[in-house]
């Protein structure tokens, strides 16, 4: 189960990203591999387990039976919306783990960066899209990298226990013991064969949107929400919701823009409408690819604010069959006033996901 299989199931459903911690940002080309302790050489790493019979019966709620981590260049090679100048080295840590009985592994990627820069002790801790942890790492004085800080939902969606409901989330989380792993170092060509293991991505999702999207081309997608789905949203402030680059957003970008690093520094704009009201509000975001989503942020471009609005940030991912997903998981849309004391913190109403289709470019006329 993927990091955002849930928009396939809601529009306005659980929160996909969870803010457990700040992560500094995509590692860049200058810095990737840069973790002697992982890599004296700056080649490729692999560590990894594979737990036999006595060890699993002795711990009956540990679910992996075998992990691998591999710090380096993307072994799975998926699709991503990172700039071709740099897609490859803008993340480089990769944890895949096999549960009993499963008959392929998970697998999910970070970018890894000392804790502390200036202190050579200093753990190592990976981060993932939308903020979320993929593990501590340190290595141990046999060479072995003891990961940490795993989390049981680290394939699933941010909000999977209040979407799933709490037995289904226990079945698909880890299990209790699935941390403090301690894995040997291994050949890089064995991680390598390990993420051959993994099923390829769904053709459904079709092509990146930095790859479906052009520089230069102008784009509309949303929703209108009806009666019926409204009724059963009751705390969804979102009646009607657009996201586009019109006429103002592709001047910026052929002013100031690079094709060569799209989408970075790509400008898009948010329409919404919320229920009661009627009128519409439109904000500018500012993005970057980022893994498999681009992390927009909240610009002021277009209107004076009383804060600073540049954390306030979105994510938008590709959908199957054409469709955008577009994750508010911190109220940086603005359904609300986005300086009020109100957006502050998780979005805490329904408008945490939406399932967008594309649309012809007049639905999104200013």
């Amino acid at each position: 189960m993927t990091s955002w299989s849930v928009v396939a199931r809601t529009a306005a459903g659980a929160a996909l990203c969870t803010a457990l911690a700040i992560f500094a940002g995509a590692a860049r080309a200058d810095d990737a591999l840069g973790l002697k302790e992982l890599s004296s050489n700056g080649a490729d790493a692999c560590f990894g387990r594979v737990y036999d019979a006595a060890h699993l019966k002795a711990h009956p709620q540990q679910k992996v039976a075998r992990i691998f981590f591999f710090y380096g260049h993307d072994p799975v090679s998926r699709p991503n919306e990172e700039p071709a100048t740099n897609a490859d080295s803008s993340y480089n840590g990769f944890l895949t783990t096999t549960v009993r009985g499963a008959k392929a592994p998970e697998w999910a990627s970070g970018w890894c960066n000392k804790n502390d820069p200036s202190d050579p002790s200093s753990g190592i801790r990976c981060g993932m899209e939308c903020d979320r942890t993929l593990a501590s790492l340190k290595v141990d004085d046999r060479g072995r990298l003891i990961l940490t800080n795993v989390q049981p939902d680290v394939y699933l969606d941010a909000g999977a226990e209040e979407e799933d409901g709490k037995a289904k989330y226990n079945e698909q989380a880890l299990g209790s013991e699935d941390d403090n792993f301690k894995l040997d170092p291994m050949p890089a060509e064995t991680c390598k064969a390990e993420f051959a293991r993994i099923d390829p991505i769904d053709p459904a999702l079709g092509d990146p949107l930095r790859v479906r999207l052009k520089p230069d081309q102008p784009f509309c997608f949303g929703r209108d929400y009806d009666d019926a789905h409204l009724k059963s949203h009751p705390n969804q402030l979102t009646q009607s919701i657009r996201i586009f680059r019109g006429s103002v957003e592709l001047a910026s970008f052929a002013a100031s823009g690079d094709t060569a690093n799209w989408p970075d520094g790509a400008d898009i704009a948010v329409s919404v409408t919320t229920r009661g009201k009627g009128a519409k509000v439109t904000q500018t975001y500012s993005c970057q690819g980022e893994a498999d989503q681009w992390r927009c942020s909240a610009s002021s471009k277009m209107s004076d604010f009383a804060c600073d609005i540049s954390q306030k940030e979105i994510f938008l991912k590709r959908g199957g069959n054409g469709m955008m997903m577009l994750a508010n998981p911190n109220n940086a849309i603005a359904v609300l006033d986005l300086c009020s004391k109100a957006a502050n913190g998780k979005t805490r109403s329904d408008d945490k996901v939406y399932r967008l289709q594309p649309m012809p470019q007049s639905a999104c006329a200013p």
